[in-house]
């Protein structure tokens, strides 16, 4: 693909999260000669006036693709080594497009919290993807850079405290402060929408070894329940995304040579106190997860204002444990709201990295954090306001 017209295309970028993906680039990169990037989407009127909106050049390109128009989305990723994809629910838009990258081996990044759809892509794909040499990355956003990078982090730590990987990690949300995307809400409805058309998909929704085909490990925690974790002195609720980081930090382990080892245990749940607050808090975690994927969910395209986005957070802490108890703790913090302003920062920064920083990566199916490892962290910590910090 080197004598592509561009490095980037950002598809969907009249999109509420496909918008803010276009304005980093225009803030951060529109200087930057060497990367060449366009706005890709339905209308180019729309395209336009995102263009003008979010202070680009006049002069950035625009493409006119529709996922119901293979040939425009052939003729898009044919001029391009990477396309950023924010269009969503990916079981209902996605399919075309991963299709064409994975036939013309240019590189694909999304947003994707959808495991049903991933399996069938892995399943379809991988083999192509490996003969073309594209190189395919799901779920490059909040869902699930940080937890599977997070899970990397310690693991390093653990290695070097203990001499070894750890066999069991727990990651744990210790504060969380912004609004839900409204395309992960829509993605979450449309997975159980599709079980509860087929019932033969749910023991593949609740299998934690659902993306790593040909692999299973050990019986993994349900994460279902609240509970009380005497370590750490805290009440844990159940963590609604949990569902779909789990599984990316299990693929994540398979791809790097099972690096922490084939008895490797993950779950992940939201850290709500002690005493009495905890339990009240555990309550409340419990009632919003149900409101996040009920009628009164955020719709595709709705999100929150710019002050809302920068005053949002999150601090995740992964807990490695050896088995004589010993323990290795670490910190992963964003500097802004979890599904839009720090979401828009990271996939950005995943496609930039594949580009300059790790372009030696085979093609396949990755997932990013087992694809650039040390790197995509680097760069996370330089440009995307993330932060990766051994707890003492």
């Amino acid at each position: 693909m080197s004598s592509s017209k561009f490095d980037i295309v950002v598809y969907g970028a009249t999109g509420f999260t496909g918008q803010l993906v276009a304005e980093y680039l225009a803030a951060h990169y529109n200087g930057d000669t060497s990367l060449k990037w366009a706005m890709a989407g339905r209308s180019k009127d729309k395209l336009a006036a995102v263009r003008d909106a979010i202070g680009a050049p006049a002069d950035t390109p625009l493409i006119v693709a529709d996922a119901a128009d293979p040939a425009s989305l052939k003729a898009m990723v044919d001029q391009t080594k990477s396309v950023i994809s924010t269009v969503g629910p990916y079981q209902f838009y996605g399919n075309e497009l991963l299709a064409a990258c994975v036939a013309s081996g240019t590189d694909y990044f999304d947003l994707c919290g959808e495991p049903l759809w991933m399996r069938q892509m892995i399943d379809k794909h991988e083999a192509a993807a490996k003969a073309s040499g594209a190189r395919i990355m799901f779920s490059c956003g909040f869902d699930s850079v940080p937890f599977e990078l997070g899970a990397f982090f310690v693991q390093e730590e653990a290695k070097r405290v203990f001499g070894a990987p750890a066999s069991r990690v727990k990651g744990r949300v210790r504060d969380m402060r912004g609004t839900l995307s409204g395309g992960t809400a829509a993605s979450a409805k449309a997975t159980f929408d599709a079980v509860a058309k087929d019932l033969s998909l749910v023991a593949i929704l609740k299998d934690a070894f659902a993306l790593t085909p040909g692999f299973k490990g050990p019986k993994q925690p349900p994460g279902s329940k609240p509970l009380y974790e005497e370590d750490l002195k805290s009440w844990a609720a159940p963590f609604m995304m949990a569902l779909i980081n789990t599984r990316n930090v299990h693929r994540s382990n398979m791809l790097m040579g099972y690096f922490y080892g084939k008895e490797f245990v993950y779950d992940e749940m939201v850290l709500t106190g002690d005493g009495e607050r905890g339990e009240a808090n555990t309550k409340r975690v419990m009632a919003a997860n149900t409101e996040k994927t009920g009628p009164d969910a955020p719709k595709p395209g709705e999100g929150p204002s710019k002050e809302e986005r920068e005053n949002g957070l999150y601090d995740l802490l992964y807990v490695a444990i050896a088995p004589d108890c010993r323990q290795v703790r670490a910190t992963v913090k964003g500097d802004r709201d979890p599904g839009y302003g720090s979401t828009s920062k990271m996939i950005s920064e995943c496609a930039i990295c594949l580009l300059r920083d790790t372009p030696d990566v085979p093609a396949g199916i990755w997932t990013p954090g087992a694809a650039m490892q040390h790197k995509l962290i680097k760069r996370l910590v330089d440009h995307a306001g993330l932060t990766f910090t051994v707890e003492k």
